[in-house]
């Protein structure tokens, strides 16, 4: 029998179809995947478990029992915990209130919050997920996004009396996770698989679910396509079920080799106290910066676009000098920044997608540099959405109604309007489906192809080896090696990355 079966769910949103009788069914003690690209209906159908999204049809049945989940408490009562990828958290608050928010703090006399009790509580809580580095006292806002994500997962583990959970659903809860962190997050999914806990998983990595899950559904257009076990399916299988057709490459082949005159140099570029690093990148090249999580990669971005100020050393871009006092400055110089975080770093959610598009480039877009053009500025958001291949229903559509592959596609095409020199990625592709990512690693060779320069930051290996020309490796803030990506294996990088010798 089931522990969850959901039959024929249906949803549209006036009129277009985001769900077109989806079947779904998980079985106790099971880590099930739910697969789909941006767009395809996964969104739709977890809001509709957790309550806050009314199905139009639909047949949603625990143990075997109808039922009929109408709110989000009607959903927690039935024991369904949901971590959703958007982070639900007050940042002025600490770690325990965080983890313990909507629900009943330890009381001394039954009137004053029993701080001890809290902390202790949620440092007991943090190490179900063997957290020993987080202060429950601290503030959640002073912590990395990974360690909040981190808190947040943690939240989800608080038991409660009368109201047992019997199926957590994650939504990509590894996006801002580092490896060594994921692998905490595993071992408590493999634990509650053990007590009989059903894990509903979600994620666009794809080794992820190799690892972890034991079976997978697909949905494709609003329809699921396929359920199956994963020992019985291939990587390339699920590929081809959730885009509807094989790719034979995950990366796009270069173009053009990169030319021979340089773009881009630093020399001896201190930041942060951190040995000072030189680094050269060519016309049509794609650099690739690899390294363990916090090694110096994101500050060298930081400096390279003005947000990070380098107490020495110098830069020189197309042959002049250049030292950026701000983001603004770079921009200006025809430095593009793609950075990690879409939603919190790269879009203002609620304005449309033209806006978000020329925001760093107004000036040049407006009429004597005073007057804005809306008109040129769609007319532009246009032609850079069909460069990066955005799927939307025109530049006048707020940019959180996007799919995360789109809004993507929008930051791309924000940091592409100014034609820029310099193109700087961070984890581009991070929260992205493969369909998307492969669009977006085809923009990059097109861009590299008209030559431009590319640095890319990425903690996922085989995007650095697929894409890159030469990659630098860093250590504690240096980089210790550049080598031809052509002359590395992932076993290879990982070593540089971690100081090994190459034996």
């Amino acid at each position: 029998m089931s522990l969850l079966s959901l039959k024929d769910v249906t949803k549209a949103y006036g009129g277009v179809p985001a769900l077109r009788g989806v079947d779904l069914d998980i079985a106790p003690g099971e880590i099930h995947a739910l697969m789909g690209e941006n767009g395809a209906g996964k969104s739709t159908l977890i809001k509709i478990l957790a309550g806050v999204v009314s199905p139009d049809r639909a047949a949603i049945s625990l143990d075997g029992k109808p039922v009929h989940i109408d709110s989000a408490q009607q959903a927690h009562r039935l024991g369904l915990r949901f971590i959703h990828q958007e982070f639900n958290v007050v940042p002025a608050l600490s770690v325990a209130e965080n983890i313990f928010m909507g629900r009943a703090y330890p009381r001394r006399a039954g009137v004053f919050v029993d701080w001890k009790k809290l902390n202790t509580a949620a440092q007991a809580t943090l190490l179900k997920l063997g957290i020993t580095h987080i202060d429950p006292r601290q503030k959640l806002g002073t912590l990395t996004l990974g360690d909040q994500m981190l808190v947040r997962i943690s939240s989800a583990f608080v038991g409660e009396a009368g109201a047992p959970a019997r199926l957590y659903v994650l939504d990509e809860p590894t996006a801002a996770l580092t490896s060594e962190e994921s692998e905490r997050l595993f071992t408590v999914l493999r634990e509650l698989r053990l007590q009989g806990a059903s894990v509903l998983y979600v994620s666009h990595r794809l080794d992820e679910i190799m690892t972890i899950c034991d079976k997978a559904t697909v949905i494709r257009d609003g329809r699921s396509v396929d359920t199956g076990k994963i020992a019985d399916i291939t990587h390339d299988d699920l590929v081809a079920l959730m885009i509807g057709r094989r790719v034979e490459e995950a990366y796009p082949r270069q173009l053009t080799p990169p030319q021979d005159h340089i773009i881009f140099t630093a020399t001896n570029l201190t930041i942060r106290g951190r040995p000072p690093i030189s680094l050269a990148v060519h016309a049509g090249e794609i650099l690739g910066l690899a390294g363990i999580a916090n090694a110096g990669q994101r500050e060298v971005l930081r400096a390279l676009f003005g947000d990070l100020a380098p107490a020495s050393g110098t830069m020189g871009l197309a042959g002049h000098a250049y030292r950026p006092r701000s983001p603004a400055d770079a921009w200006r110089a025809g430095i593009a920044y793609i950075p990690r975080e879409r939603r919190s770093e790269g879009l203002i959610l609620s304005r449309p997608i033209f806006e978000n598009t020329t925001l760093p480039h107004l000036k040049a877009q407006s009429r004597w540099g005073t007057f804005l053009m809306p008109r040129r500025e769609r007319r532009l958001t246009e032609e850079r959405g069909q460069l990066v291949r955005l799927k939307s229903a025109g530049p006048n559509q707020r940019a959180r109604e996007l799919s995360g592959g789109n809004q993507q596609k929008v930051v791309f095409a924000k940091a592409l309007v100014g034609d820029p020199r310099l193109l700087l990625l961070d984890e581009p592709t991070r929260g992205v489906d493969v369909g998307a990512k492969f669009d977006i690693y085809s923009v990059i060779r097109e861009m590299a192809a008209r030559g431009m320069a590319v640095i890319l930051v990425s903690s996922d290996l085989p995007e650095l080896l697929g894409m890159a020309d030469r990659i630098a490796v860093m250590r504690d803030g240096a980089i210790t090696d550049i080598v031809a990506a052509s002359a590395l294996s992932e076993e290879m990088l990982i070593n540089l990355t971690y100081g090994r010798a190459q034996g």
